[in-house]
């Protein structure tokens, strides 16, 4: 969350080109939506108990449980021609290259075509609750959840994209338990599904990358070049971590 941060941060200062992360949790966590409640919407003890790290995004939406999924990041200035002006168009255009990597594995995904606007709150915790528009289904069933948010003309959107999903380890960690465990986790199912519910084990995280670099590169008529931090991206990633995103082991978060 700091790296992404840092980013949209110095594309802010002193520009820069569109930029995609594209990364794995080292373990287990929930990342919190910017608005959201935390005592009211996700279960600490639980978490605790489970050794999951709770931290909360710069980017709207609701919780999302992070275990064995591939989140993204893309941040850009609002300005550019790759993105049209409009925050449910820039939704748009970037699921469409998420699509089109999916089906380049193999894997037919659609855009939802209704849903509540993305990231405006709905009565459930997890993001994967219901479906927001132009968000990625296949078969009816979600299988990424995105948000945004956007300052100063510059915008970052984060997406978690489900290679596998446990609805059971899910629910365990999101309030409230209003209704029977069982019945809250059968009803998860119905909603969500991964791309290892559709596709062999055999594809990795790996190729899941780097088809949807290439969707991007195509979709859009743009190459990627492989970079790191800048050192001032680095030094803002530190500071954060350490004014802002540590804040759960000094109990606020």
């Amino acid at each position: 969350m700091a790296i992404d941060e840092a980013i949209f941060r110095e594309v802010q200062r002193s520009g820069g080109p569109p930029t995609i992360r594209l990364y794995g949790w080292l373990s287990p966590a929930v990342s919190v939506g910017y608005f959201q409640q935390i005592d009211r919407e996700i279960d600490l003890e639980a978490c605790r108990k489970s050794g999951v790290s709770v931290v909360r995004r710069p980017t709207g939406g609701k919780a999302v449980y992070h275990d064995d999924d591939l989140t993204y990041a893309v941040i850009a200035g609002e300005n550019t021609s790759l993105f049209p002006p409009i925050i449910l168009e820039t939704y748009r255009v970037i699921s469409q290259c998420l699509v089109q990597g999916l089906r380049d594995l193999g894997l037919e995904a659609i855009l939802a075509a209704e849903g509540r606007e993305p990231g405006k709150g709905s009565l459930d915790a997890s993001c994967f609750s219901e479906p927001s528009l132009h968000e990625l289904l296949v078969k009816g069933r979600k299988v990424c959840g995105s948000a945004q948010m956007r300052s100063r003309g510059v915008f970052l959107q984060q997406g978690s994209l489900l290679m596998s999903f446990d609805p059971e380890k899910t629910c365990d960690v999101m309030l409230p338990h209003r209704e029977p465990r069982a019945r809250q986790v059968q009803a998860l199912q119905k909603k969500v599904t991964s791309l290892y519910e559709h596709l062999p084990r055999s594809v990795t995280r790996g190729d899941v990358c780097k088809s949807l670099i290439g969707a991007f590169q195509a979709g859009w008529d743009i190459s990627f070049a492989e970079g790191s931090l800048t050192l001032e991206e680095e030094a803002l990633k530190v500071h954060l971590l350490a004014t802002k995103y540590n804040d759960l082991a000094k109990g606020k978060i």
